[in-house]
């Protein structure tokens, strides 16, 4: 049974998010001959109909308009139920992101449609279209379906399915989509955003993460992480404890109330392993964990453990990751 998929992608900084690719390969097992339609949303939109291609969408859409230059909820509400409505799929992916989880339940709910969210992978049994999504802080996994598959709709976590070209890909015809957003019919405005300086990893989709805790002890105590993110090429994160503490800001903050990661490596340090925190990193591929107290719950979770003081370990590791990868 074909089905047409559409998948909302996402750009930051004029590039498309890896989340995108990996929404493409899911597509890609869903549509059994159906169309895969793209759609990229922003103003003054770059060319990326080709990576897109790539990645096996036959079907380009750009939602280029000046209320989409930043992100603000409404416009994009109008921007994808717009384009839902017009391209009429049974199946929409969208990314488990910042923007997805507040856009996604709001188109859901307009259009009355049924929305499964934070999604680890996608799959077809007998026909049907299963998603198995995280439960109980990510201690189990549950499978779910639509009791009705005549439109489907699910937000992808990033850094869950591999990202793969498609060894088929059809060459993509472009549309250029006019949406109508009035000024008049949006509630807030962006008026300005100020950039923070960063590593530039984005840490939802970093795939090395260097997590500090409370026993970091202070914002100096976090120097010693990004030392060795930096070596790596990974991201700098924190657990709640340590940003109410005011040891960082909360944009690095990973747990329930915070950003979800899947990194290949997760390294711990100083974290005690609060639920909270475990909800948004337990399905990290390796775990590493360094904490002086050897009863810390971290451990329980954690694929290696170092009991031991951050401020000793951390440096000895940044030194011989450094000298480690100036040889390969």
């Amino acid at each position: 049974m074909s089905r047409h998929v559409l998948v909302m992608t996402e750009l930051r900084s004029g590039t498309l998010r890896q989340v995108s690719y990996e929404a493409l390969t899911a597509a890609r097992k869903l549509a059994e001959g159906g169309d895969i339609i793209a759609a990229v949303f922003g103003r003054d939109l770059p060319d990326v109909t080709a990576e897109l291609q790539r990645y096996g969408a036959n079907n380009v859409l750009y939602v280029d308009h000046e209320q989409l230059k930043d992100y603000a909820t409404d416009a994009y509400l109008e921007a994808w139920t717009y384009v839902i409505e017009e391209k009429n799929p049974s199946v929409i992916l969208a990314p488990y992101t910042a923007i997805g989880k507040d856009v996604s339940p709001r188109v859901a709910s307009r259009l009355g449609i049924g929305l499964i969210s934070d999604c680890t992978d996608v799959e077809l049994l007998n026909g049907r279209i299963v998603f198995t999504r995280p439960i109980y802080a990510g201690k189990a996994f549950v499978k779910k379906t639509f009791r009705e598959e005549s439109r489907v709709f699910a937000t992808l976590r990033p850094n869950n399915i591999s990202a793969e070209e498609a060894s088929d890909a059809r060459a993509a015809t472009v549309d250029k989509v006019s949406v109508d957003i009035s000024p008049k019919s949006l509630r807030t405005v962006v008026e300005d955003i100020v950039q923070k300086t960063s590593s530039g990893v984005d840490l939802s989709e970093a795939r090395i993460v260097v997590a500090g805790g409370r026993g970091v002890k202070s914002a100096e105590g976090f120097n010693v992480l990004q030392e060795l993110a930096d070596v790596l090429g990974g991201a700098v994160g924190a657990s709640r404890g340590a940003c109410d503490a005011g040891y960082c800001d909360y944009a690095l903050q990973i747990g329930q109330t915070g950003k979800v990661v899947t990194p290949d490596l997760y390294i711990a340090c100083g974290i005690s392993g609060a639920i909270q925190h475990l909800a948004g990193m337990s399905n990290s591929k390796v775990i590493v964990a360094i904490n002086k107290d050897p009863e810390a719950n971290i451990f329980k979770v954690a694929d290696y453990g170092i009991v031991g003081d951050l401020f000793e370990v951390v440096p000895k590791l940044t030194e011989a990751f450094k000298k480690t990868l100036s040889s390969v």
